[in-house]
């Protein structure tokens, strides 16, 4: 069995490798169930969230994650997620790999929302808002600017500005065009792609703000009450998710609207029909588009067994 750490991830998992491999996983389809999602009391904390999501090519590959969100962590100094991949032989079942699945969760994650941007931002794209100031979003900068070489800025905005200031310092570093912001709103109105990461449970992206032809990324909420964008922002856009079923159980950005009668569930259209080509993505450039990401099996799946044949 291999075991295969972060920095091996990171080495196997290039931005345009990893797109490549999504998408064709995306359009080949993989047997993989909802995850199974369990509520974790902490003491003395903010409940954690334990997630565990199989996959499986029939004949090829097995695979499962198990992950953890801990949103306290954040307050002494620890990564919220975390996770890890144990990869099987579809025909035999026996261990092939145990793989760092932090660095593969956020890797996929980014990518995925590369992926979908390909459809559904418009080709002459030169702004990326970031939109909080985690690992996943540090990914999602670096990703959307590595297979997107028109972007010429990327600004990014944190609750704390510190920790906005601190991101873009460090993606400037890596030779990123990255400038911290205080002003969201402002943000949102300049950005021709918004890409947000956070752990809100209220509104964060107001549909006011965002003017046409803007690519919308919803990655952060994974829950029926989790929220970044408001109803305005739903009633204005096309949406689109990774997997339909996933985000229409799991994903509050779009369970409540559909509850509320603003979005009509049979409209939302996921990746694999995208990929697929079943559906154009973007049909004009005053479209406003919506990607609602909750992250699914299939995604580990597809980036583990990159890392595995490539390590």
């Amino acid at each position: 069995m291999k075991i295969l750490d972060a920095a091996a991830v990171a080495a196997s998992l290039t931005p345009a490798r990893l797109v490549a491999g999504l998408e064709r996983m995306f359009t080949l389809g993989c047997t993989a169930p909802v995850r199974h999602h369990h509520t974790v009391q902490v003491p003395g904390a903010a409940d954690a969230t334990l997630l565990l999501m199989p996959a499986w090519q029939p004949g090829a590959y097995l695979g499962t994650k198990i992950c953890t969100i801990f949103p306290s962590n954040m307050d002494i100094g620890l990564p919220a997620v975390s996770a890890g991949y144990l990869l099987m032989n579809g025909r035999t079942g026996t261990v092939l790999a145990l793989i760092d699945g932090g660095e593969l969760t956020s890797k996929r994650t980014a990518a995925t929302s590369a992926l979908a941007a390909r459809f559904l931002a418009r080709d002459d794209a030169k702004t990326l808002l970031v939109i909080g100031t985690g690992r996943i979003s540090a990914e999602l900068a670096r990703c959307h600017h590595a297979v997107r070489p028109g972007l010429e800025r990327i600004l990014v905005w944190g609750r704390s500005a510190d920790n906005a200031d601190r991101l873009a310092s460090a993606l400037v570093a890596e030779g990123l065009p990255a400038i911290s912001v205080t002003d969201l709103a402002t943000a949102v109105g300049a950005a021709d792609i918004v890409s947000s990461a956070t752990l809100s449970t209220e509104p964060l992206i107001h549909g006011a703000w965002v003017r046409p032809g803007t690519h919308v990324d919803l990655v952060g909420g994974f829950t029926p009450t989790m929220r970044e964008g408001d109803d305005a922002l739903i009633r204005a856009a096309r949406v689109f998710a990774d997997t339909r079923d996933g985000a229409l159980k799991e994903a509050g950005d779009l369970v409540i609207p559909v509850a509320r009668g603003i979005l009509d569930p049979a409209s939302v259209v996921d990746l694999h029909g995208l990929c697929r080509g079943e559906n154009p993505g973007r049909r004009s450039p005053d479209d406003i588009t919506l990607f609602k990401s909750v992250g699914a099996a299939l995604e580990d799946l597809a980036a583990a067994i990159l890392v595995y044949e490539t390590a």
